[in-house]
């Protein structure tokens, strides 16, 4: 494990790339009132899990548990999904093809969301993502495209597919003059965190935070921030082999990680959001990374405590395990209560 310390946290990074930039939304009563009206949406739980919290040499710990979100699988279907849900009210994406890249859980929301609201999905994906996420991203209607060997690859045939007549780009990444999707797709993670804040009977002292590009992990911190203020420390994890926000938060600057594909799939991604990377160098306290066989470590765990998922879903667990050495640095001990995610359901 590696670990930073982050030096902008409480002010943010002051990069030109960064001025036009947004920071996350934190309003969660606009895709909260959405879901409301959504048939398949329902509160995921949160388990409280005091025998892992022994294991690990914690006071507590809490699971967010995102397997059985929507029926896609992973907290992705509150993010692209919500996008198209809300240009779908404004009158906009029937009959729109919505292009995109994907690991596959982007993918699939992308898909049901296009599928739901009238519009069509195509979804380019790498050379390394397993034949099963491509099956169940056709299973919900979208043209499936190989693409590249690896994320930033397969994004950049996306980017040029979605300049044909009728075609929009729909990523969960942000750029320079990309950032008003993938702000409003981040705004539906918000429902997650709002489910917590309900779930939790107190604010937890960690919150652990997977990331790739980072969506999940600052949006979910911009809240907490909100809600809990100072109270939580909290971590974003990353595969040792994409280290994208660690690497650019050392930098001061969004910079390219360059490194071998991860067992990490989902969290394999080399360049951060934009969106993400300004609100996470504000948010975050630390930023560490796990080496691929931490990764699958953690996943091991996971499922011996019935939690089954992925090295990418279970990546905050791997984290506190592969922690030994750095819990004094982290703050972590018998006393501390931490709140992880599990992003997404084992590979079928």
């Amino acid at each position: 494990m590696r670990h930073l310390a982050n030096p902008w946290r409480g002010k943010g990074l002051d990069h030109p790339d960064l001025a036009d930039i947004p920071f996350p939304s934190i309003d969660a009563a606009a895709p909260l009132a959405l879901l409301e009206r959504c048939p398949a949406a329902a509160r995921t739980p949160l388990h409280d899990k005091p025998d892992l919290a022994e294991t690990l040499g914690l006071g507590a710990l809490w699971v967010k548990d995102e397997r059985v979100r929507m029926g896609l699988g992973s907290f992705k279907a509150l993010g692209a999904a919500y996008v198209i849900a809300c240009e779908a009210e404004e009158g906009t994406a029937r009959g729109r093809t919505y292009v995109t890249a994907s690991a596959g859980n982007h993918g699939l929301s992308v898909a049901a969301g296009a599928r739901v609201f009238g519009a069509k999905a195509k979804v380019f994906i790498a050379e390394q993502v397993p034949q099963s996420f491509a099956r169940r991203l056709e299973a919900e209607g979208a043209e499936v495209i190989r693409e590249g060997s690896d994320y930033e690859a397969s994004m950049a045939a996306a980017a040029q597919a979605a300049e044909a007549p009728g075609h929009v780009l729909l990523s969960d990444s942000s750029w320079p003059g990309y950032f008003e999707r993938p702000h409003r797709l981040m705004e539906g993670y918000l429902a997650l965190m709002a489910e917590v804040f309900d779930q939790m009977a107190e604010a937890p002292t960690h919150i652990m935070l997977q990331a790739g590009v980072g969506g999940l992990a600052g949006a979910a911190a911009a809240i907490a921030r909100a809600h809990w203020g100072d109270t939580p420390r909290i971590i974003v994890v990353e595969p040792e082999n994409a280290p994208a926000l660690l690497a650019s938060v050392e930098a001061g600057a969004a910079v390219h990680a360059g490194g071998p594909p991860s067992c990490m799939g989902r969290l394999d991604c080399k360049e951060p959001s934009l969106i993400a990377l300004k609100g996470l160098a504000r948010d975050a306290d630390d930023f560490v990374t796990i080496t691929e066989a931490e990764g699958q470590s953690g996943a091991d765990l996971a499922a011996r405590s019935g939690l089954e998922s992925t090295p990418s879903g279970a990546a905050g667990l791997s984290a506190l395990a592969a922690a030994s050495d750095r819990r004094d640095a982290l703050g972590l001990g018998p006393s501390s209560r931490v709140l992880t995610i599990l992003s997404e359901q084992a590979d079928s």
